[in-house]
């Protein structure tokens, strides 16, 4: 089977944007994953389809009502439903490599973009959403960032990237950040490709490389270092 993806928005005409182009819109079309998008505002309430109410207790702006999105999930998503079910929200877990990995690895994901001020928190316990990041900052709304999702785990589905490999050594993968790349022309204003790279000599631009991803890992990500190397300078 196919990996599934089901996103639930207000914003369908965003989808598949990015997705439906370069290795996620090819895999797409070759049905290596499928995407449903649901609107939903086809759960709206009233003449027209309001989906939203001022937030109890006061405060500014408007939150998606409980009873429009649980129907809206209800609408695509079976009880039995084995995919993980998520909520785009700056509350939740970030969004990481290895969790993008594991994700690809599963039958597919539900996505919820919420918008406004957020969604009920009645209708996140009563469906069992997670909320899922992908940093630390606010979007207008989840759109942006469920593509970013998929965009991440797409791309390590089988047959997706093309050379066998060609993710492995990419930044976060080893919890490092990727080495330097080079190509033609050798010098270019001035500056040379290092000549360890054009030397043939494997064992020495594996060691080259490692040591730039270190390099690089402990200069721009010393977060990221520190979980690599604990107790270590």
């Amino acid at each position: 089977m196919p990996f599934a993806a089901t996103v639930l928005t207000l914003m369908p005409e965003m989808f598949p944007g990015t997705l439906g182009v370069s290795l996620a819109g090819e895999a797409l079309a070759r049905q290596t994953w499928s995407l449903e998008v649901k609107d939903i505002r086809d759960h709206g309430r009233g003449k027209h389809r309001a989906v939203d109410d001022t937030p109890a207790g006061g405060g500014p702006g408007m939150v998606i009502r409980a009873d429009v999105l649980a129907e809206a999930i209800d609408a695509v998503v079976k009880p039995s439903d084995p995919r993980p079910r998520f909520l785009l929200s700056p509350r939740g877990r970030v969004l990481d490599q290895a969790f993008a990995r594991e994700l690809a690895a599963g039958p597919g994901v539900v996505l919820v973009c919420g918008r406004f001020e957020g969604v009920d928190e009645r209708v996140i316990e009563a469906r069992g959403l997670t909320e899922l990041s992908i940093g630390d900052y606010v979007l207008s709304g989840g759109e942006v960032a469920a593509q970013v999702v998929l965009d991440s785990v797409i791309r390590l589905l089988p047959g997706v990237m093309g050379g066998e490999g060609s993710d492995i050594e990419e930044s976060h993968e080893d919890g490092l950040l990727e080495y330097p790349h080079f190509t033609r022309p050798r010098d270019f204003e001035g500056r040379s490709i290092p000549d360890v790279l054009t030397s043939g000599d494997h064992a020495k631009i594996a060691r080259w490389r490692r040591a730039e991803a270190e390099a690089l890992t402990k200069s721009r990500r010393p977060d990221l270092w520190a979980r690599k190397t604990p107790g270590k300078g």
